[in-house]
């Protein structure tokens, strides 16, 4: 009998450059794609009472899944879906279908961790492997010149040490078509975002609506920015802008989910330098994947430290508040360019870098708040979310990470005059009033 082997979709909703199924067609074996919405995200709450997932990055995944399965069936399989505890599932499947291997990309946060332990665990009991591969970061660990243990602390460091020495390995190619038998599992139904009882927000602005998830658009984006605007050779420029759409790539959110490859976004960057040449702007693109790299290391090496008070330095600040916070969450500081800042985040589910530096400063820094309830409010609400990244942004803000520096402060007076000089950005996403506006939280 032929090998039977499940891919199990996470964070990798993508064809293009998915090492996991590169790797179950190389045994030869039958494949049987799996994708589980686990009820514990689509229907948790964080710890400080906000959806563990918002209607925003709710709707991009269940678009990303739609886009997967149609890329899939493309090339002779389909996509079987399913909602409750992928553990469960998943070991279900596998026994029912007698396979060989679950494979999936790993992930190295704490929640992630737990499920994918379970499975493996529960798949040892029938004789069944879980084999884990990679592909949310541009570099393999195993090219690194040091263990993830010995990581530099420091960014800067850490780049200098990579970026000239590690090379990139090419994306691996999408396959010609996938062995699959349809009669063996039934695919089952990609649910809607009212079967999670969310609502989408009833908004027209620009923002969402250039959000779609799955990798076909995260493609259409990445040769947008690229090749048909060449927006890309003023991002060193623009990357700090506040408003608009072409400021910045917006590959976050299809990065978050693995509907674009880092991998595939350096190597469409160094053939357009060989067209167009280097510049600062290309070069601060492959920066910024960098970064991405880095945190995700950080998550690697100190485990859960990045989601405690202390972080990676375990030294919370003493002073700390806990109700002037809700005033952030609400959009109702009195301080133009936060409130203009949460509010773009509430209606959108999407803020800029330097949108988001100004808003968490702010909360940590003016409010004195505990670093979490921002990073929660953001896990909920971030198109983009991914835990590595997150909280180790938070961390930087907080002073418990990577920044070097101690005390970071970043003046809202300060960022105003200098990054919203004429006043659009506040002028509009300011919310109108405190009274029109409905609480996102209730306290």
């Amino acid at each position: 009998m032929q090998n039977r082997a499940i891919i199990w979709f996470r964070n990798d909703l993508r064809i293009h450059d998915n090492e996991a199924l590169t790797e179950a067609l190389d045994k030869k074996a039958k494949i049987f794609p799996v994708y589980v919405f686990d009820e514990r995200v689509f229907f948790g709450k964080t710890s400080f009472g906000f959806e563990k997932i918002s209607a925003f990055r709710t709707q991009f995944i269940i678009e990303s899944v739609i886009d997967l399965r149609e890329n899939l069936k493309k090339l002779g399989a389909d996509l079987i879906v399913r909602t409750g505890k992928p553990e469960e599932i998943l070991f279900d499947i596998a026994k029912d279908l007698k396979t060989s291997w679950v494979y999936c990309n790993r992930e190295r946060t704490q929640e992630e961790v737990l499920v994918q332990d379970a499975l493996e665990r529960k798949l040892w009991t029938i004789g069944q492997e879980l084999r884990y591969t990679r592909g949310k970061m541009l570099y393999y660990t195993s090219d690194l010149p040091f263990p993830v243990t010995h990581t530099p602390d420091v960014f800067t460091q850490f780049r200098k040490e990579v970026e000239k020495i590690v090379p990139v390995r090419e994306p691996l190619p999408v396959p010609a078509n996938i062995p699959y038998d349809p009669d063996k599992v039934s695919a089952g139904e990609i649910p809607t975002l009212d079967f999670f009882g969310k609502k989408y927000p009833d908004t027209k602005q620009k923002e969402i609506h250039s959000f779609t998830g799955g990798e076909t658009e995260a493609l259409k984006q990445l040769h947008y920015y690229l090749w048909e605007s060449r927006n890309i050779l003023s991002y060193f420029e623009t990357r700090n802008d506040l408003l608009g759409w072409d400021y910045s790539s917006k590959f976050s959110p299809w990065l978050a989910t693995g509907c674009l490859s880092p991998k595939i976004i350096f190597s469409e960057i160094k053939k357009f330098e060989g067209e167009y040449g280097e510049s600062k702007s290309t070069y601060w693109m492959i920066f910024e994947l960098l970064w991405r790299d880095f945190f995700r290391l950080m998550g690697k090496k100190y485990g859960n430290c990045i989601f405690k008070p202390g972080g990676l330095r375990n030294s919370p600040k003493a002073d700390v508040n806990h109700q002037l916070w809700k005033n952030w969450v609400q959009c109702d500081t009195g301080v133009d360019i936060v409130d203009a800042c949460m509010n773009q985040l509430k209606q959108t589910g999407f803020l800029s870098n330097r949108g988001r530096q100004i808003a968490a400063s702010y909360l940590v820094n003016d409010l004195h708040a505990d670093w979490r309830i921002g990073a929660e409010y953001f896990e909920s609400l971030l198109l983009d979310y991914d835990p590595c990244s997150n909280y180790g942004n938070w961390n930087y803000i907080a002073g418990v990470g990577n920044d070097p520096r101690e005390d970071r402060y970043f003046n809202p007076e300060t960022q105003a005059k200098k990054y919203d000089p004429d006043g659009k950005f506040v002028s509009f996403w300011k919310p109108e009033s405190s009274a029109s506006k409905k609480l996102w939280l209730q306290p």
